[in-house]
């Protein structure tokens, strides 16, 4: 589960060395592992304050030679130092691991699924991701489990939206060190056109089918039994006539075959580029809602009529990414 956690802001020393260390690494694939190599740490305005404080405790054990503060200085010292490194460990050996971010609507927000893995298994409290001026959200990584977090970007316009570079950070156990790690993958979530209603008629037909029925076995209505013919799937032979009469029959179906219509681009004249694409995603929704077969006209590219969540969602990426490019 993620929570909600203060924001960090990475202008100053952590902007200039986000610039500096990261102006020559490339996007990763799928999978970032975190290391000495890539993790930094610096100490807090907590930890700043725990150091001067230090300072002044053995200024003063050294003016007194007082050997009970020259040894609570020491201790506090040693603990600061033990600090560091487990702030230090609950970053190294974490695999962070992306998933896939499926496609939205412009003006919906997106969101980025990413798996955090322990090399070591051991259980990684007290982390946050964050991404540019949002809101971070903390998660941790259970024993010998996997921890997931989400970021969540909004998508203002149609295209494809790349997350670019986010931060994982942890001040565990006491906050007096902040480490932490920058990552960025080569990703990126599609958005499609919001759909807008503009109360044009969807076009009713284009030939191609002949509006009959079609009987078969991959249809919804019933229609009746035939006899068995080799190569008849076994999920249409009635059973229970089988047990009744000792008859192997098929159960036949009808398959209604409606009009092609072609959604056309250059058929909404008078309408901006944006707006018809809008349009264009409404009547795709409409028509696979209604249960049509329908094609996709652009200028430049086609989709032949069909049917399906494959195809709506193929028409659906063409208008994404019309004018845009992959």
């Amino acid at each position: 589960m993620t929570t909600a956690v203060r924001p960090v802001n990475e202008t100053g020393l952590q902007g200039r060395i986000a610039a500096w260390v990261l102006r020559n690494r490339k996007p990763a694939p799928r999978e970032i592992r975190l290391d000495r190599r890539n993790i930094y740490i610096l100490p807090t305005r907590y930890g700043m304050v725990y150091v001067a404080t230090l300072f002044v405790m053995l200024l003063g054990a050294t003016n007194y030679q007082n050997s009970m503060a020259f040894l609570l200085a020491f201790l506090l010292a040693g603990l600061g130092l033990n600090a560091m490194w487990h702030t230090h460990r609950s970053l190294a050996g974490l695999r962070v691991i992306r998933a896939s971010t499926p496609p939205v609507f412009a003006g919906q927000t997106a969101l980025f699924e990413y798996v955090v893995e322990s090399d070591d298994g051991r259980l990684r409290p007290g982390l946050v991701a964050s991404i540019g001026n949002d809101l971070p959200v903390a998660f941790r990584v259970p024993e010998n489990a996997q921890g997931r977090f989400h970021l969540a970007l909004p998508a203002t316009r149609r295209g494809r939206l790349r997350p670019g570079r986010f931060q994982i950070y942890t001040r565990y156990p006491l906050g007096l060190f902040h480490a932490w790690s920058w990552l960025e993958f080569d990703q990126s979530a599609l958005v499609y056109p919001r759909p807008l209603d503009s109360q044009r008629e969807m076009p009713s037909g284009g030939g191609g089918q002949d509006g009959a029925a079609r009987v078969g076995q991959d249809g919804e209505d019933f229609t009746g039994l035939r006899e068995y013919r080799p190569g008849d799937t076994l999920k249409h032979i009635d059973w229970k006539a089988l047990a009744r009469t000792g008859d192997l029959l098929t159960r036949e179906f009808t398959e209604a075959r409606g009009h092609d219509i072609w959604l056309d681009y250059l058929a909404l004249g008078g309408l901006d580029p944006e707006t018809r694409l809008r349009v264009l995603c409404h009547w795709v929704l409409d028509a696979e809602r209604r249960g049509l077969r329908y094609g996709l006209r652009l200028p430049g590219q086609s989709l032949d009529p069909a049917g399906g969540e494959t195809h709506r969602d193929r028409c659906l990426e063409r208008l994404a990414l019309f004018g845009i490019g992959d």
